[in-house]
């Protein structure tokens, strides 16, 4: 089973130009398996198209994904297009992952979709995404979206899609319909309850998730969890007594969670600083410890 742990870059992020350039030739450099990108449209987070288009194209062998982009509220066909492009361009090194949207007033009204009508518009669009990835010519009628004898190209060769979330109604959805799973905000427990209820929903839509295809977003904080980010946690919760356990407070604390997510089967990471390091020189500085805290956790 191999091991492997990214980077990510949150929705606060407000990395631009030398930084986000330094910040993909770190991770590249130190060989990190991965870089993600968030999405906020109200916010400084770079688009998540852009920046991986971007980071891409001054790589070989760093991939790229998103944690995630939201679906409801665009084109299916002309954003499978997008990253069937993407993918093809990067000798497949995209690593797409969508989600629902933010409960955010402001981000919803940026993508036009009302929070109830969500979920069916996210199957629906996905359904036809994978349609325009075969390269065939397709056709779909459905309550939003209607096609005959569509065809997108390039064909990506592999498009493996991850979903996150841990809420039953998510949990049922990746078993139905995701390649992979990459919540956020779990414990080594929370992944293994998970993982058992993805897995007894595929078998029963007579699908089956890789072993290699359980991964963790896991942000972390070398000092105090910012208020706001421990009132959000406690709102998102409110089962956990301590919710600051979920947020590593060191190199070692950050090991020894992953160590104890290899032990329940979860085998791709993302490690979030929940506090940017700084200018350019500050994060190669904090990447390189990180390879060294990091990587020799990496199998495979």
């Amino acid at each position: 089973m191999k091991v492997r742990i990214g980077f990510g870059l949150g929705t606060r992020t407000r990395l631009h130009d030398e930084t986000y350039g330094a910040v993909v030739d770190a991770l590249e450099a130190h060989e990190f398996d991965s870089l993600w990108l968030s999405e906020k449209i109200s916010g400084e987070a770079p688009d998540p198209l852009v920046a991986m288009a971007y980071g891409a194209g001054r790589t070989t062998k760093l991939k790229f994904g998103m944690s995630v982009m939201v679906l409801p509220g665009r084109n299916p066909v002309v954003l499978a297009k997008e990253l069937a492009t993407l993918a093809t361009m990067s000798g497949g090194r995209l690593l797409p992952a969508f989600g629902l949207g933010a409960v955010d007033p402001v981000e919803q009204q940026a993508f036009g979709v009302e929070r109830k009508e969500r979920a069916a518009i996210f199957d629906e669009t996905l359904a036809v995404m994978r349609k325009c990835w075969t390269g065939e010519p397709f056709s779909h009628a459905g309550e939003r979206f209607s096609y005959d004898g569509v065809v997108v190209q390039p064909a990506p060769k592999r498009m493996d899609v991850w979903l996150g979330g841990y809420a039953p109604s998510e949990l049922k959805r990746i078993g139905r319909l995701a390649d992979g799973w990459l919540p956020s905000f779990v414990l080594p427990s929370d992944a293994e309850a998970g993982r058992a209820v993805i897995e007894q929903v595929a078998a029963e839509h007579d699908r089956e998730i890789e072993d290699d295809h359980y991964g963790v977003l896991i942000p972390y904080a070398f000092g105090p969890v910012p208020d706001v980010l421990t009132k959000l946690l406690q709102k998102r919760r409110p089962d956990l007594d301590d919710v600051t356990q979920l947020v590593p407070d060191s190199w070692d604390a950050l090991q020894k969670m992953v160590q104890r997510f290899v032990d329940v089967g979860t085998t791709k990471f993302v490690a979030l600083p929940i506090a940017e390091p700084g200018d350019a020189d500050a994060w190669v500085a904090h990447l390189a410890e990180a390879a060294d805290a990091l990587k020799p956790l990496e199998v495979g």
